[in-house]
């Protein structure tokens, strides 16, 4: 895992953009390793679930609230650069809030409405949106293939009111399509290993994937120490998150494939 990657321009750039792009975050054996583990992780596999997209299509998805000692998720999630950044970007000690791995399989990967994280994670009783996430490119993500679009700076707009689509929640299309005619749409296309941190109030989506090259990410979720939930959801509360080392990554024990 790349070990120093924030500058002062860039943590700014996060603050103003509400994102931020970080080119090969894993290099490329970490990231083929990653990518190998989860094609062969049966649990993964059978853990799979599914959600229409309102438009035809469906999203396979898999969340994971805990992090299993030894495995390579967990030792990406708790990557200390990783965490450290998280840090800075949202100003003090964070949690692992969950990850979940986004497998959009080729001609088959459903889109994702327009939302906000924090659309989702308000009603899990977190007062603030000092919540953010770093999605790793397991494969390479481009528009094909049905890659993450953002609003730049939407995150200054605050939270916006969400609604049922299909099997997802989306924010409120109206305010979407006012977002849209005063901010830059933003196609963040990325080769595997790329990372994208963004702020949980950021308007992005997704297209369907017509392609025949899938598009896996590893998204991990952070929420800050200072935002501790006021009540039970089915995310957890704080608990300190142990930092691991960068090299950790191919330390990994392997999950279940039988």
């Amino acid at each position: 895992m790349k070990t120093e990657f924030l500058t002062q321009g860039e943590i700014e750039g996060f603050q103003r953009d509400g994102f931020l792009v970080v080119p090969q975050l894993l290099d490329a054996e970490e990231t083929e390793l990653l990518g190998t583990i989860a094609r062969r992780d049966r649990a993964l596999a059978t853990a799979r679930t599914s959600r229409a997209d309102g438009e035809g299509g469906a999203v396979e998805l898999v969340v994971e609230n805990e992090l299993p000692e030894g495995s390579i998720y967990s030792a990406i999630v708790q990557g200390q650069p990783l965490v450290d950044a998280m840090e800075v970007l949202l100003g003090g000690e964070v949690y692992h809030y969950h990850h979940k791995m986004i497998l959009k399989e080729p001609r088959t990967g459903g889109a994702w409405t327009w939302h906000q994280d924090y659309g989702y994670w308000y009603n899990n009783g977190c007062l603030w949106p000092n919540m953010a996430s770093c999605m790793i490119s397991v494969t390479p993500s481009t528009k094909e293939n049905g890659c993450l679009q953002v609003i730049r700076a939407s995150h200054l707009l605050g939270r916006i009111d969400h609604v049922k689509i299909g099997d997802q929640t989306g924010a409120d299309l109206e305010r979407v399509e006012a977002a849209l005619e005063r901010l830059e749409h933003v196609y963040v296309e990325s080769a595997a290993g790329d990372a994208l941190f963004f702020h949980s109030n950021l308007l992005h989506r997704s297209d369907q994937n017509l392609s025949d090259s899938p598009r896996w990410s590893l998204i991990c979720c952070y929420n800050a120490r200072s935002n501790n939930p006021y009540k039970e959801s089915k995310h957890p509360s704080y608990t300190p998150l142990e930092k691991v080392a960068d090299d950790a990554i191919l330390n990994w024990t392997s999950p279940s494939t039988s």
